[in-house]
């Protein structure tokens, strides 16, 4: 250990030696702020178009903590013009980190390269944003000497405090004010204001006249380029939006959980077909969505169904069905998102197609995950209908959990029947078992049964039962009830012992598309999709099902 190790300053501090240093500091607190927002907008963006939260945040993360070693290694040579770089870094990076998200949104809509664009742009955004600290430590011992431990230490400390405020700007500040687009623009502008603004006033006499006019001019150009963008912002997320959808946008917002979408298209005979999208995954079509909404609900219906539970379903359709029969005395819907609630009560076209739903007094509408709620719930329901969106993202895995449907049955009452969409047995056969596979370990008795939906193609749902007794009896004790004894019914080969027959209620209301041939044909699967054997149930701490509804959907 050498003297210069253990000396604390080698120069007296004065009061504007101390403002320099503080402005020195606050340009590392808010560079940090920023380069965390770039990092999270990455993150965030992936998982609304890609849905695989975990895997955008690793590659993001892994990618830009690797540049941003790399960037602290190639920022070395650079010490020497520590100012002129780093004013020059911070305006790139804010011209790139202000674009990030505009730029890759372009690239999944238009030329189908979001992944390679990402790497890219975490690379390159990593390698800018390691530069900054070993140039910032050079201009800090510029204003006064301090020995090397004193300096990381106050470097670092403003380092972090900027990425905690950063990370938590994001999703409580830009996000709801801004979104995604001009709340990474509005980033973009304030870190090139910190930038060019440190090295403008605190060291304007270490550069030159023609330094100062080449980074003005630099400066006002990114500046005039990012506020061109934030001006413009809307108009590109409408012919980007609209360039992902096949028919004309007729509503969308980005919500807190999701973007919501809905287009509508006028076929030949002048007959409109709106559609829903969630993150860019079809929800329902207007022409067919009656297929699949008979089939989840009245085979349901064919026993005791005075209180309907709805998990999900914020569309209306569900319920729709579910108040077709006078006898249901309370329908509760839970669904995550309001807005998609109010869009179901309020759009002309959605409350059409639910039936206005939403203004039968026997409803009550609960905005809340439907996870947490079944936790803190006490009441039991004589029909219990699961309709979520598919399990592709780490978000919806957990409404595809053995826990998830342990609770499911803690709400459903002796004699009460469940349905639960699993998607596709043929195209997401792995999947479909696995939803099976959970909702058996969680001591339900299922049977499988599909459908065909234009839109989807072929279609799954299971029917289940609570177990009994020793939960394997062959037969289980049917409900009293005059439409079950009426009614033929069908478990199917595939069935669980003990789960429901697949049946509709003998005061069925008149349907479209669902007969008792129809129900008994769903229930036989070809030899070529019957059950997978060995199928992993999946749990909060192994979510399988996400695995296989990833790899199955992709490929497809």
């Amino acid at each position: 250990m050498t003297a210069t190790d253990t000396e604390p300053d080698t120069a007296p501090s004065t009061p504007r030696s101390r403002l320099a240093r503080t402005a020195v500091l606050v340009a590392v607190f808010v560079c940090a702020a920023c380069g965390l927002v770039y990092e999270l907008a990455l993150v965030a963006l992936g998982s609304y178009l890609i849905g695989d939260t975990v895997g955008q945040a690793s590659i993001v993360l892994s990618l830009m903590v690797f540049a941003m070693g790399v960037g602290a290694l190639a920022a070395k040579p650079l010490q020497r013009w520590a100012a002129e770089a780093f004013a020059a870094i911070e305006l790139l990076l804010a011209l790139l980190g202000g674009l990030s998200v505009l730029l890759l949104y372009a690239a999944f809509a238009w030329l189908s390269l979001y992944t390679p664009a990402l790497i890219a742009t975490a690379l390159v955004l990593g390698v800018l944003i390691g530069a900054e600290i070993p140039l910032l430590m050079v201009l800090l011992q510029r204003i006064r000497r301090q020995d090397a431990g004193s300096a990381v230490a106050d470097l670092f400390a403003a380092d972090y405090v900027g990425g905690l405020v950063g990370g938590l700007a994001f999703p409580f500040l830009l996000l709801p004010l801004f979104g995604q687009v001009q709340g990474a623009l509005v980033v973009g502008l304030v870190n090139a204001a910190a930038g060019i603004g440190l090295v403008l006033t605190v060291f304007r006499r270490e550069l030159s006249k023609r330094a100062v006019l080449v980074l003005t001019g630099i400066s006002v150009l990114v500046g005039g380029l990012l506020v061109s963008a934030y001006v413009f912002a809307d108009d590109f997320e409408i012919t980007a939006r609209q360039a992902l959808y096949a028919d004309p946008v007729v509503h969308a917002e980005r919500t807190p959980y999701q973007e919501v979408v809905l287009t509508e298209s006028v076929s030949l005979k002048g007959t409109p077909d709106t559609r829903m999208y969630l993150n860019g995954d079809l929800q329902f079509s207007s022409a067919d969505e009656y297929r699949y909404h008979e089939a989840m609900v009245h085979p349901a219906m064919a026993g005791p169904r005075g209180r309907v539970l709805v998990l999900g379903g914020g569309d209306g359709l569900v319920l729709r069905e579910v108040l077709r029969y006078p006898d249901v005395r309370e329908a509760t819907l839970v669904e995550l998102d309001p807005a998609v609630l109010e869009l179901a009560r309020t759009d002309p076209r959605v409350s059409a197609l639910n039936g206005h739903a939403f203004d039968d007094p026997r409803v009550r509408t609960i905005a809340s995950d439907a996870f947490t709620w079944l936790r803190e719930n006490r009441d039991r329901y004589d029909v219990v209908l699961v309709d979520m969106p598919d399990a592709d993202s780490t978000a919806t895995a957990k409404l595809y959990s053995t826990e998830f449907y342990g609770l499911v049955r803690h709400a459903m009452t002796d004699d009460a029947r469940a349905v639960v969409q699993a998607g596709s047995p043929f195209f997401a056969p792995k999947a479909f078992w696995c939803i099976e596979a959970s909702m058996r370990a969680a001591n339900l008795s299922t049977a499988p049964y599909a459908v065909t939906v234009p839109s989807f193609g072929e279609w799954g749902f299971h029917i289940a039962s609570a177990a009994r007794g020793d939960a394997i009896s062959i037969e289980i004790e049917r409900p009293i009830s005059i439409e079950i004894a009426d009614s033929e019914g069908v478990r199917g080969p595939l069935a669980s012992p003990g789960a429901p027959e697949l049946r509709l209620p003998a005061d069925v209301p008149p349907l479209r598309s669902l007969d008792e041939p129809t129900l008994r044909a769903a229930a036989t699967f070809p030899p070529d999709r019957t059950r997978i054997p060995g199928m992993e149930p999946s749990t909060l701490m192994h979510p399988t099902i996400l695995q296989h509804a990833q790899g199955e959907w992709e490929n497809y």
